[in-house]
């Protein structure tokens, strides 16, 4: 299929507030889970579709990051001195992602089962959607005791709503990134565009997902993937 994303977008530039004491030290993507970095987790599945090129944005700690990814391969998008939320961060990576759609991916959150970036390739229709969301059902999501960000229609158009959650993983054109003015600015925003054209689409996993943004996800996180034997 053409139109198909060439690069991957990690967002690991937030401060891990929620972490409490664990983040003192580091930033969220490198707290251990189950022996590896959690950046390390995400960094896997990256690597399953075989992109042409992975960047990550930083901010906290960067330096940190820097050592730990740029012997993996990994572009670094530097954000300072302020830190630009995951719209602006993206349209700040841009001149490394390179044109055209791009996969979009958060690094705390766990995945067991089919590989999410792989299930959203294989769905995209770029003459039909500007964007692409991976959500989870409430049930399938661990970690997690809200009610939902999303609902979607039977043709997979999604509203606000409650139901699924989104998971952190998508695919998204990024040219109307342009358009918008601020520097510093949420994908919801982007999001809420598309939304009103109907072009912004869902998949619901199939597997099971943890987040792993607070501590008590590390240890859920853990159990499932020796459950899984992963």
């Amino acid at each position: 299929m053409t139109g198909l994303p060439k690069a991957v977008m990690l967002f690991a530039a937030g401060f891990g507030t929620r972490m409490g004491a664990l983040t003192k030290d580091r930033p969220k993507p490198l707290i251990p889970v189950a022996g590896r970095a959690l950046i390390d987790h995400t960094l896997t599945l990256a690597r399953e579709i075989a992109p042409d090129r992975i960047v990550a944005n930083t901010h906290y700690k960067p330096d940190q990051m820097q050592r730990h990814l740029q012997p993996l391969g990994v572009a670094i998008s530097s954000e300072q001195p302020e830190i630009l939320e995951t719209g602006g961060g993206l349209k700040a990576a841009l001149p490394l992602l390179g044109s055209g759609p791009v996969f979009a991916m958060n690094t705390d959150a766990i995945w067991i089962g089919p590989n999410p970036l792989r299930l959203l390739r294989d769905a995209w229709r770029p003459d039909e959607m500007d964007a692409l969301l991976m959500c989870v059902p409430v049930a399938s999501a661990f970690g997690y005791d809200g009610v939902g960000d999303f609902t979607c229609d039977q043709g997979g158009r999604i509203h606000r709503g409650a139901g699924l959650v989104y998971g952190g993983a998508q695919i998204l054109k990024t040219d109307g990134l342009a358009s918008i003015p601020q520097k510093a600015f949420s994908l919801n925003l982007f999001w809420d565009a598309m939304m009103e054209k109907g072009r912004l689409r869902t998949l619901s996993y199939p597997g099971r997902w943890c987040d792993v943004g607070h501590p008590a996800g590390l240890e859920l996180a853990e159990d499932l993937l020796k459950d899984a034997n992963v």
